[in-house]
């Protein structure tokens, strides 16, 4: 039996991987999410509510289960505890159930005007960043001159590191970006606002982790965004700038990779992509708008419109052997159902070549052409199917390609929004 199973995104992240931890936890006993920060979204839908978690462990919603935001991610303290406000309004929020890692960094103010600031500057050359401070929070962290959510519980450490920050942020703020510094009084006045109401949440979340799963418990490690956005591994610069491949879950998290039992890829029935980068299935006018609204493809941060495509098996095969897939999640089948033809791309056509591996060289990728193999639609409900057997014929020949493809068995199949709208076809804890 399965103790501990890492979720990850096998495409450009938004593959519904908040749904799926939701359905996994009720298996587990603690989620942990290991990586990013406020730039993801993930979407539970419960019945007539809801719920879009960007910090919390999409686990929450499940009582006596424990959620752990580790080492790993960036945390803004005010989105944090609109979060739990948030929860709290509803009557679902028990404080015992929150983890927050004392050694993960802290995004500041100063983060997020340089995100912003940088952006604008770059123009057409544009990264298509969320503007949330991410990327500045990591580069601090990689710096070694980040602010731990540790430093929040002492006072005098948070303001000796915030003062020697903001000499050096606010002339590079000033002179370089011409754009209006920060006063240390009113950033630490803030914080220890913060400070006061995340105290009793922030512990050592790795030693809890290791001794909780040391007891027997099981645990589920949610990742964010997707691995062709991981910073080694993803179509760089236009990616995020955390380790969103499996093995993040181990470095995010404090836990070892002897540890991890399963590994399990979330991927659409075709593709979406949010922000700038090449996407070799990308379609355009009609169709893209016909696949986006019935998919309803649109951040759940940003409100973004996601760019649509067909399915990439060759940058699923490249997913499945940088994170070492042992299952696999079809969400969103049911999007494809009035489709009458659907298009798999099975390799990428280069200076004349046919190429089966992924590219991460953007130059390469950007001028790759999908090659496709066409296979018809079922133009039948897929919702409310309860099993694999109920599903329409053509829908489970789509699915079996994929898995062919992939070289990774299906383990679950979603097919709507709601949390009920899905088939297990094989537990990853069991």
């Amino acid at each position: 039996m399965a103790k501990a199973v890492v979720i990850i995104g096998a495409q450009w992240g938004d593959e519904g991987k908040g749904k799926v931890v939701d359905i996994l936890t009720e298996q587990a006993d603690m989620v942990v999410r290991f990586q990013g920060g406020n730039n993801a979204g993930h979407t539970v839908i419960t019945g007539s509510e809801k719920f879009i978690f960007h910090l919390i462990p999409s686990g929450i919603l499940h009582q006596g289960k424990t959620c752990v935001i580790g080492d790993g991610v960036v945390v803004d303290p005010e989105v944090l505890l609109k979060e739990i406000g948030v929860l709290k309004a509803k009557g679902i929020f028990r404080p015992e159930d929150l983890i927050v890692s004392k050694d993960a960094h802290l995004i500041m103010p100063y983060h997020k005007k340089l995100d912003l600031a940088r952006e604008r500057l770059r123009g057409k050359a544009r990264i298509g960043t969320t503007g949330r401070g991410i990327g500045p929070a990591y580069e601090d962290k990689v710096a070694r001159c980040g602010i731990k959510c540790a430093d929040l519980l002492d006072e005098g450490e948070f303001r000796a590191k915030l003062k020697a920050n903001l000499l050096e942020k606010n002339h590079y703020i000033t002179t370089i970006l011409h754009e209006e510094g920060f006063e240390i009084h009113e950033i630490y006045h803030s914080y220890m606002t913060f400070a006061a109401a995340l105290g009793p949440h922030i512990k050592n979340a790795s030693k809890f982790v290791y001794d909780s799963m040391q007891a027997g418990k099981k645990v589920l490690f949610e990742g964010a965004q997707g691995t062709l956005l991981d910073i080694d591994h993803g179509t760089y610069p236009y990616v995020t700038s955390s380790s969103t491949i499996a093995g993040g879950a181990c470095t995010g998290s404090g836990i070892g990779p002897t540890r991890i039992d399963s590994v399990i890829g979330i991927s659409k029935a075709y593709a979406t992509r949010v922000g700038e980068g090449p996407f070799p299935t990308e379609l355009s006018g009609a169709e893209a708008d016909k696949l986006r609204e019935q998919g309803n493809e649109y951040g759940a941060t940003t409100g973004r419109p996601r760019r649509c495509g067909w399915f990439d098996a060759v940058a699923l095969r490249y997913a499945a052997r940088v994170n070492g897939l042992d299952g696999l999640v079809i969400t969103k089948l049911d999007v494809l159902d009035n489709t009458e033809k659907i298009n798999i791309c099975t390799g990428y056509k280069y200076n004349g070549k046919v190429l089966d591996e992924f590219p991460t060289e953007v130059s390469v990728l950007s001028n790759c052409e999908p090659v496709y193999e066409v296979m018809e639609g079922w133009l039948s409900p897929t919702n409310g199917a309860k099993n694999l057997k109920k599903l329409p014929a053509k829908a489970q020949k789509y699915l079996k390609r994929l898995e062919e493809l992939a070289g990774v068995p299906v383990v679950m199949v979603s097919v709507g929004a709601n949390r009920n709208d899905a088939i297990m076809i094989k537990n990853p804890f069991k």
